[in-house]
């Protein structure tokens, strides 16, 4: 293993990811869902579709049609967001009790953003230059940190807000992620 190869992924997915729109959502997710589950389920979708990406090579890229899946990811963003101004208000105990659904909303939400992604085509780069292991360790390392900060700073900060104003600056968020990305898409250029 190439220990030296895991530094450039790490920075690389680091700063690539920082602000980004899959950071964005877990942040979002984190202020209404168990932070815990909001995690595991980002680390596995980062996971499932950057690892996938890591060891197929570039083929992958080949054979996505990147135009469709940034549609179909904005169109998933823009659901999640109407979900989210339409949904009945919750008791916390009740919404920490959902555990299923803020695992699979993060993972869902995660590896539909993904995929196509600049840290997605970054990831393959890389492993094609490299040992693949190295790259998958310095990706999962950056995701770890980046997953981590944003589920924090959804629980603990953001989640002190109002529910009202919370409720709406999710849906919102969800809603211009969602006109980005399949503005991006129909455009072929990334503005996020």
């Amino acid at each position: 293993m190439d220990f030296v190869s895991i530094i450039p992924a790490f920075l690389l997915i680091l700063l690539a990811e920082l602000g980004d729109k899959t950071q964005l959502a877990v942040i979002s997710l984190s202020c209404r869902y168990s932070a815990t589950h909001v995690f595991a389920g980002s680390m596995l979708g980062f996971l499932l579709v950057d690892g996938a990406s890591i060891l197929a090579g570039g083929s992958l890229i080949a054979v996505l049609p990147l135009k469709w899946i940034g549609l179909a990811a904005g169109v998933i963003f823009i659901v999640f967001g109407i979900f989210t101004i339409f949904s009945k208000e919750e008791t916390e105990s009740k919404i920490k009790d959902k555990t299923r659904f803020p695992l699979f909303a993060a993972f869902y939400l995660v590896a539909i953003s993904e995929l196509g992604d600049k840290t997605q085509v970054a990831s393959i780069i890389l492993a094609a230059e490299t040992f693949w292991a190295s790259v998958l360790i310095g990706v999962m390392l950056a995701f770890t940190i980046l997953v981590s900060v944003a589920v924090v700073f959804g629980a603990k900060v953001l989640a002190r807000l109002p529910r009202k104003w919370l409720k709406i600056g999710t849906a919102s968020l969800f809603m211009i992620l969602g006109i980005i990305s399949i503005t991006s898409a129909l455009l072929s250029i990334e503005l996020i």
